[in-house]
């Protein structure tokens, strides 16, 4: 389970006691069930330093995610990486684009990274199916050996999901990436948007 933290205001963020009861709290309801976090840069307003030392200030916990996912076009992904894979974090490194994965494939994360997510951001449906077509393609030229999710956002996120289940790739669905469904209406929460995503796999043999 993928979550964003949010404090008693709403915002997303990194605090070390907001993040701590988050996944105190999904582990309490969903015992055994890998818990990841976001460490998204526009949560610290863009400034890679105070994220940075937000997510250090992590090491006071009692209880840590298992993994969290950090984008590898944001500055301080090598930092953040260390730090986190440090305390047995797992990492899962966001790829947006292509010039994401060729960094990623130089520096030496590529190989111990939890998951790559191909991540497709603020595209329309036919721009992100391409873009995740050269990314993919560039992680198999490189024998990239690390599983690889897919998925996208809202117009972008069904096509994007048909195609992970096509290519036999993870993926994933959620109100972080969509409140419709494949028609556009509008669904009554998360379970929904999951229960279509199993449909869409059991169609295809994935379930």
């Amino acid at each position: 389970m993928h979550l964003h933290p949010r404090d008693a205001a709403g915002r997303e963020s990194l605090d070390v006691a907001v993040v701590e009861d988050a996944v105190r709290a999904v582990r309490r309801a969903c015992p055994g069930l890998p818990v990841g976090v976001s460490t998204g840069l526009w949560m610290c307003e863009g400034d890679a330093g105070a994220r940075q030392a937000a997510v250090e200030a992590w090491g006071a916990m009692t209880v840590r995610p298992d993994f969290a996912s950090v984008n590898v076009g944001e500055p301080g992904f090598e930092k953040l990486t260390e730090v986190l894979t440090g305390w047995g974090v797992g990492v899962e490194a966001g790829v947006w684009s292509e010039e994401d994965a060729a960094r990623l494939l130089a520096g030496p994360y590529a190989a111990s990274c939890l998951r790559v997510l191909v991540e497709m951001i603020g595209l329309p449906p036919a721009e992100a199916l391409s873009t995740a077509d050269r990314v993919l393609e560039l992680l198999a030229r490189a024998q990239a050996r690390v599983p690889i999710l897919l998925h996208g956002e809202d117009e972008s996120t069904w096509p994007v999901l048909d195609r992970a289940l096509a290519l036999g790739l993870e993926t994933r669905i959620g109100l972080e990436d969509t409140l419709t469904d494949p028609q556009g209406r509008r669904v009554d929460g998360n379970a929904a948007l999951v229960r279509i995503a199993f449909s869409r796999a059991s169609a295809v043999g994935r379930a």
